[in-house]
Formats: C-alpha cells, sequence, structure tokens
C-alpha cells in the first residue's frame, strides 16, 4: 500500500520525481490525474509511492487548486500519509499562482500550518543561494526562462514569486544554517516567525538536500522540485524498474512541442541526423486535418526509408519561428502546437509507433491525455530528470503497450533526440 503522495503540476515533472523516487528504494507508479486512482489496479495497491501527473501548471488558479485538493483526497483513499507537491525546478509561475495557491490550499486540506519551498535541483544546474535561483550559472531572471512565453520568469528571489501567491508568511533558511545540519535547520523551522510560513530553504547540493529532507521528515507536506526526493529513502532500495514495451527497431517518433533554449539546440542538433518536418501552423489552422496527415504521412514514409532514424515533428528550431502575432480570433500558437502533436501521437501510435519521445510538459500532458494513459510505470533513466515510462494507451486502429518519454523543455542533453533509444536496447 503507497505512503507517500505526490502531486506533480505537469506531466514530465511527475515522472521526472518517480523516476526520483525509485531510485530512493520506492517502488512508484504515476497516476493520470486523480481519477486514475479510483480504479482497481494491482500496480497501485503493490506501490510505496504514487505521482499524479496534473496539467495544472499555467491553468486558472481555481482550476489547479481544484485539481490537486481531489488528487490529494485521492492519495489519502489510498492510504497515503505523506504528501509531495512537485513544481518546477525553475519555479515557473505566473505572478498570482499557481505554486502558492495549490500549497495553501493543501495545507488546509492537511489540516497544516507550515512547509518548506525547495526548488532546486542541482543535478540539472538549478541551485537556490541566498533565497535567489540560478540555472547553472545565471540567475533565473538572467536565464532563457525570462522569455518563456507562458510563464516568464523575471525576479530570482524565490521569496519576492512566492509572496504575491500566498496568504501566508513567507520566509527563508539560508545556507549556513543546512550546513549546520538537521538539527539546526528544524530549530530554524520551529521558530515562531515560521510555525505558520512558507519558508525558502537555500540547497546548492545534494548533501543540502538530505539536511532538508531530514529535518522535515514528520511534515504531512513538502514542496519543491523533484531534487528533494534525494533525501528520502524508500522501503525498497534497488525497486525494479519496469521493462521496455518494444524492441530495437520498432517505430518510433519524437514530438517536440517546446519553444526552450535547450529544446531548441536539441531540434538543431537532430536536424542534421534525424529526417524533421515542422509544423506549419498556417496550414494547420486552414486545414487541420489535412496539414495532420501531411505530418503523419511524412512520419510513415520515414519508417519506411529508414526504421533506425526516428522522425521529428517539431514547432520551433529558431525564435523566429516562434509565432509573434496570433491571428485574431484564431487558437493560440501554443494550444494549437498541443493539439496537433498530440493528435498526430495518437495516429501514429495506431499506425504503430511504440517509442515516443515528447518534449515539453504542456505538450507531454496532451499527448498522455490524447493516448487515454491512465498509469505510467517507470522504466530506464536517460538523463537527469528524464526517463523512459511504459504505459498500456488506446488510438484509432490500435494501441497496446508502448514506452514514453516525457522531457521538459529545459531538459535533456543536447543529442537527447538521437540517444534516448540506446537505453531501451
Amino acid at each position: 500500500m503507497p505512503t507517500l503522495g505526490a502531486i506533480a503540476d505537469d506531466f514530465t515533472g511527475a515522472t521526472d520525481l518517480a523516476t526520483m523516487l525509485v531510485a530512493r528504494g520506492f517502488r512508484t507508479v504515476v497516476a493520470v490525474g486523480p481519477d486514475a486512482l479510483g480504479r482497481a489496479d494491482p500496480a497501485l495497491a503493490d506501490a510505496d509511492a504514487v505521482v499524479v501527473a496534473l496539467k495544472s501548471r499555467t491553468a486558472p488558479a481555481g482550476e489547479a487548486v481544484a485539481l490537486s485538493v481531489r488528487s490529494l483526497e485521492a492519495l489519502r483513499a489510498l492510504g497515503c500519509r505523506r504528501f509531495y507537491f512537485k513544481y518546477c525546478s525553475t519555479f515557473d509561475s505566473t505572478p498570482r499562482g499557481n505554486i502558492g495557491p495549490v500549497t495553501d490550499a493543501l495545507l488546509d486540506a492537511l489540516g497544516a500550518r507550515r512547509t518548506v519551498v525547495v526548488p532546486s535541483f542541482p543535478a540539472t544546474g538549478r541551485t537556490v543561494y541566498r533565497g535567489r535561483l540560478f540555472v547553472h550559472d545565471d540567475l533565473l531572471d538572467e536565464s532563457p526562462m525570462r522569455r518563456h512565453p507562458l510563464t516568464p520568469m523575471r525576479d530570482a528571489r524565490v521569496e519576492r514569486l512566492l509572496a504575491p501567491q500566498t496568504g501566508r508568511p513567507v520566509a527563508r533558511i539560508g545556507l549556513e544554517t543546512v550546513r549546520d545540519g538537521a538539527d539546526a535547520v528544524r530549530a530554524a523551522l520551529d521558530e515562531p516567525e515560521r510555525a505558520d510560513a512558507l519558508t525558502v530553504v537555500d540547497a546548492v547540493d545534494d548533501r543540502d538536500l538530505a539536511v532538508i529532507a531530514a529535518a522535515t521528515e514528520d511534515f504531512p507536506l513538502v514542496t519543491g522540485a523533484a531534487g528533494l526526493a534525494v533525501g528520502l529513502r524508500g522501503p525498497h532500495p534497488g525497486a525494479a524498474r519496469t521493462a521496455p514495451a518494444s524492441r530495437p527497431g520498432d517505430p518510433a517518433v519524437v514530438l517536440a512541442g517546446s519553444a526552450s533554449a535547450a529544446t531548441r539546440a536539441q531540434v538543431a542538433h537532430a536536424l542534421d541526423r534525424l529526417p524533421a518536418r515542422r509544423l506549419d501552423l498556417a496550414a494547420l489552422r486552414a486545414d487541420f486535418t489535412g496539414a495532420l496527415a501531411d505530418l503523419t504521412g511524412f512520419a510513415r514514409e520515414s519508417w519506411a526509408a529508414d526504421p533506425g532514424r526516428p522522425p521529428l515533428l517539431y514547432a520551433v528550431a529558431d525564435p523566429d519561428d516562434v509565432e509573434k502575432v496570433t491571428p485574431e480570433g484564431a487558437e493560440p500558437a501554443s494550444e494549437l502546437v498541443e493539439r496537433a502533436l498530440a493528435a498526430c501521437a495518437r495516429t501514429l501510435v495506431g499506425a504503430g509507433a511504440r517509442r515516443l519521445l515528447v518534449a515539453g510538459g504542456e505538450t507531454s500532458g496532451a499527448v498522455v491525455s490524447a493516448l487515454g494513459a491512465r498509469t505510467l510505470a517507470v522504466g530506464a533513466p536517460i538523463a537527469p530528470g528524464v526517463t523512459w515510462a511504459r504505459a498500456e494507451v488506446a488510438s484509432p486502429g490500435g494501441g497496446g503497450a508502448v514506452d514514453l518519454a516525457l522531457k521538459s523543455g529545459n531538459f535533456g542533453s543536447t543529442d537527447i533526440f538521437t540517444t534516448a533509444w540506446e537505453q531501451l536496447a
């Protein structure tokens, strides 16, 4: 029976956290939305931890809160006693949320007064020092996240980002206290000014995260990026990862909806190595069905020509590819891209695709939802924050078990679109 329940605000974050939990000894299942927990499933019953994947990061705050609280209730019904709200290590949010509103609502539902805020994930270059969030060597507001199309991050001070989002006080614990050990952190958390607060805690390496986890081991709720799981200890060290659903040579495809700098570099690298087709937004708006048929036809032709080179369907390779102005009354470009790539995934799985690598949190959510997957089993890791997962899916003309890699737009090496498949061999 699971005892640890996690709520992730996007699908890539859910698999990111799940692979960390498996590495720490938790048999872990990812559930696609709270409704997936309401059905009898032996995998859920046998798990030590369950991560609920939501598509709530950029949803209206009220919707994000409602989905998160429903997920909490479903996890409690499964037997979970401790909870983890997982958001992005770059603290992706708008000025009004959704990190603060969801954290407040989860604390209220649990009858808890306080928690920690730990976006650090050193393995991916995200650290917090003196309350400022760094992306590798850059402050958050000087990194490419400053120009994120949905959640532009224009302040590196986590306290300042969080304060307008919450009704609770926001406090901080510095690195000097963390380096004094778990007892020092716990004593600082027990001080009166933090009794009802959301406390941002500095962390610049995995040892710091382990200290924070030890200091909060009895907190009903912790919040942060997947890095905080470094300090957790599960009951089954060496927990097995699921075997691949596919075999080498099975049809594969890369679906890249992210416009992030990291994904653009990955697309640029792949353009010299893989057959590729960029989404034509004007064509999709004029004739969605026809444009979709062109994209999926290209993918099938690529499989026939060279099964060893998965086709790449992508939205953005260069900043100039980003649609600057949406035509009046038209569907926003981001939503059109998600819808198109999700439809491509459905059609291509029906045509035999058994390996799908998806880039972008919103795109990943759209693809998994379109495929009708209810749970994801953690498979082979690819890179920090990125893993293969096995899912039972449905699509017109076929379905069954497929391997999915859901990659945050900001994660992964430049060559990930060409090398990720090696982990499935």
